[in-house]
């Protein structure tokens, strides 16, 4: 799992919680870094934000799926903007959650993006 966010909080949460549920999340500060990186290759699930520095979620997520194109994306955003949202969820993605988001929500849409139920 592959986690995406410019802020060092949400990217520490998402970890912990992540970690609590049994995964072993790799997070980014930046769209640029991960696609620098090659972990998208290796990602079962991309959890990502919308607005970042530089490249956007949306740029990320046509980018991975183009790399990889069964990989599930989940986006997360503290700017609720519904054509965005339909955007993202038209293009393929698993879920759309806004910040702040529930724990048991994110890991209801890791669970389904992985393919099984997330039992609280």
């Amino acid at each position: 799992m592959i986690g995406v966010d410019d802020d060092a909080r949400v990217r520490e949460s998402i970890t912990r919680l992540a970690r609590s549920a049994g995964y072993d999340p790799l997070m980014f500060s930046s769209a640029e870094a991960v696609l620098e990186s090659g972990a998208l290759k290796r990602a079962d699930c991309l959890i990502t934000d919308v607005r970042m520095p530089g490249m956007d979620g949306l740029e990320l997520q046509r980018r991975a799926k183009a790399e990889s194109p069964s990989l599930p994306v989940i986006f997360i955003s503290g700017n609720v903007d519904d054509e965005v949202r339909h955007r993202a969820l038209r293009e393929g993605a698993v879920d759309f959650l806004y910040k702040p988001f529930d724990g048991e929500d994110l890991l209801r849409a890791i669970g389904k993006a992985l393919g099984h139920d997330y039992k609280s």
